[in-house]
C-alpha cells in the first residue's frame, strides 16, 4: 500500500470522528484583464446541533485515550499473572502449537516488565552481553517508544540506568544515567539476540541478569522492584483489547480521568488537553454522564461507539507502504498527534519498536500479485552484498494463512543471519519457500510452508539508514525454476 493508500485506511478514522479541518487552497492569481465575474455567494454549511457536536468531541478524546486505557488494562493482566517482579523474562519459546498470539517471533528472548516510577524512580541494571544484541525500549503510558538503550543506543558494557517519573525532583546518584519518562507508568519491552542454537544457554543466563531495584533499595541488597500496581481482581481470560471494548463511556473515560494525573499527555497535545476539560473529564475525577440530560449522553455514547468501530475498521486496512509486494511499515513507536495511526496501532502492535531499532515488511503475495500457496515452489533472491541491510540481524518467518506458525519435522519456522544458510558460488544467496523439502544444499536454505495459503514476515533488527529512508526494498518472492 502506497503512503496515499495508507492515509486513505487512515481518513477511515478521521471521516468517521470528522478530525479533519477544512482547508483552503490557494489558486493562481487572475489575469489583470478582463476582469472574471464575482465567485457566486455559497451558504456557509450549518452548524452542527449541540448534541452531534458532543458526540463528535466524545470520538475525538475516545481516538486520543484509547492507548493509555488500553495499555493499562494490558498492565493489569500482565502484572496479574506475573506478580513477583517488575522484569519477567518468559521462557517459552513459541512454535506450531503457539495459537494465542499471531505473528509470534522465535527471532528473540523477551524481557517484558512494568514500572510505575510515580513516585520513586526505579534503577535498571543491565549486565555486560559481551558485544551480544539487545535493546530494552521503553514506552510511556501513551505507547510512544522514549528510551531505547542496548546495543545501538548505549552499548553492551555493564550499566545502571535510573528511570525518573515527571514528577521527580529530587538529586538523583552520579553513579547512576538518568533516564527521563514523560509518564509514571513504563512499559518495557526488552528483546535479547539467542544467537544460534548452540548459544541459546548463554543468552538465558544473560537474560536473567537484567534486574530493576527502587532506587531506595538499589544497592542494599533488598530484592527486587515489585511490578507496576499489580492488581487483584484483573481478568485473565478476555483479552484486553475486547475488555477495552466492552467499555462504556461512563467506564472508559472514567478509567482516562484516573490515569491522567500520573500520566500527563505531551505538550503537543494541548489541543486534545482542551477537549478533554471540555467533555467534562477531571484528573482523579469519575466522569458520570447523567450529570448530562438524557441526549447528551446518548450523544456522548454514540461518539464512543464510532470512536471504536472507526478503529477497528481502521485496524483491519494495511498501515504500511507496498513495494514489490512487501508491505512495509515505518512509523512505529513514536506518533507526535497522529492520534489515529497510535490508536490502530496500539490495537493491532501493542509494544511496536521504534524503526531505528526494528523494521517489519510482510507479504502474502509473490511477484506476480498472486497469494503465495504451499502448492507451488518460490525463492527470494538476494544479490551479493544486497541482503537485508541491518546492523543488528535479520530474519525472514514463515506463517499460515492465519498467521501461525507452520509444523514442519524440521521444526524450523525462521531464518536468518543466526542460521547456517548456504551461499550461491556468486556470493548471493537464495532462501526456498515451499512445502515439500528441496534437498540436497537447498534444504539449509528451506523454510518450509503449508500445504495452503501462507504469509512471510522479514524482521530487520537495528537497521541501516538506506532500509530507514527506504533506500532499500525486499526483493519479490518469485515462482522458483
Amino acid at each position: 500500500m502506497r503512503v496515499a493508500d495508507r492515509r486513505a485506511v487512515l481518513a477511515a478514522i478521521a471521516a468517521a470522528l470528522l478530525l479533519a479541518a477544512c482547508g483552503k487552497s490557494e489558486a493562481p492569481a487572475p489575469p489583470p484583464a478582463p476582469a472574471p465575474p464575482p465567485p457566486p455567494v455559497q451558504a456557509a454549511a450549518p452548524a452542527p446541533s449541540p448534541d452531534e457536536a458532543l458526540k463528535r468531541l466524545a470520538a475525538e478524546v475516545y481516538v486520543f485515550a484509547y492507548p493509555l486505557v488500553l495499555l493499562d488494562v494490558t498492565r493489569e493482566v500482565d502484572t496479574a499473572r506475573s506478580p513477583g517482579d517488575a522484569l519477567v523474562p518468559p521462557r517459552t519459546i513459541p512454535d506450531a502449537t503457539t495459537k494465542d498470539v499471531t505473528l509470534p517471533n522465535v527471532d528473540v528472548l523477551y524481557t517484558r516488565g512494568w514500572l510505575d516510577v510515580s513516585e520513586e524512580p526505579v534503577v535498571l541494571s543491565f549486565p555486560d552481553t559481551k558485544d551480544r544484541y539487545y535493546v530494552m525500549p521503553m514506552q510511556d503510558a501513551w505507547t510512544n517508544v522514549f528510551s531505547s538503550p542496548g546495543k545501538r543506543e548505549t552499548g553492551t558494557e555493564k550499566r545502571d540506568f535510573v528511570v525518573v517519573g515527571p514528577n521527580y525532583k529530587n538529586p538523583l546518584p552520579d553513579t547512576l544515567t538518568p533516564i527521563k519518562a514523560p509518564t509514571g507508568l513504563v512499559w518495557l519491552i526488552g528483546r535479547i539476540d539467542p544467537g544460534g542454537k548452540a548459544d541459546r544457554a548463554a543468552a538465558l543466563k544473560l537474560q536473567d541478569q537484567f534486574k530493576a531495584t527502587p532506587l531506595s533499595r538499589f544497592g542494599k541488597g533488598a530484592g527486587k522492584a515489585p511490578p507496576a500496581r499489580a492488581p487483584v481482581n484483573a481478568d485473565l481470560k478476555t483479552p484486553p483489547a475486547e475488555q477495552v471494548a466492552r467499555m462504556d463511556a461512563r467506564t472508559f473515560f472514567t478509567r482516562v480521568a484516573k490515569l491522567l494525573p500520573a500520566n500527563p499527555p505531551a505538550k503537543g497535545d494541548a489541543p486534545m488537553v482542551e477537549k478533554i476539560g471540555r467533555l467534562g473529564l477531571v484528573g482523579g475525577q469519575p466522569f458520570d454522564p447523567a450529570k448530562l440530560d438524557p441526549a447528551a449522553a446518548a450523544a456522548v455514547e454514540d461518539g464512543v461507539k464510532s470512536a471504536r468501530e472507526a478503529i477497528a475498521t481502521a485496524a483491519r486496512g494495511s498501515l504500511g507502504d507496498l513495494r514489490a509486494g512487501w508491505t512495509i511499515v515505518t512509523e512505529t513507536g513514536r506518533y507526535g498527534t497522529n492520534y489515529g495511526l497510535r490508536a490502530v496501532m496500539a490495537l493491532t502492535n501493542p509494544g511496536a519498536n521504534a524503526p531505528e531499532d526494528a523494521l517489519f515488511a510482510a507479504t502474502r503475495f509473490d511477484a506476480g500479485g498472486k497469494p503465495l500457496n504451499g502448492a507451488n515452489r518460490y525463492v527470494i533472491h538476494f544479490d551479493k552484498g544486497k541482503t537485508p541491510p541491518v546492523d543488528g540481524f535479520w530474519s525472514l518467518s514463515m506463517y499460515d494463512a492465519d498467521k501461525h506458525f507452520v509444523a514442519n519435522p524440521q521444526n524450523r519456522y525462521a531464518l536468518g543471519t543466526n542460521d547456517a544458510l548456504r551461499t550461491n558460488a556468486d556470493g548471493s544467496l537464495d532462501l526456498y519457500l515451499q512445502n515439500e523439502n528441496p534437498g540436497g544444499d537447498k534444504e539449509a536454505n528451506w523454510l518450509p510452508a503449508p500445504k495452503g495459503d501462507f504469509n512471510v514476515v522479514l524482521r530487520l533488527y537495528w537497521p541501516k539508514q538506506e532500509a530507514l529512508e527506504r533506500r532499500w526494498t525486499p526483493p519479490a518472492i518469485r515462482p522458483a525454476a
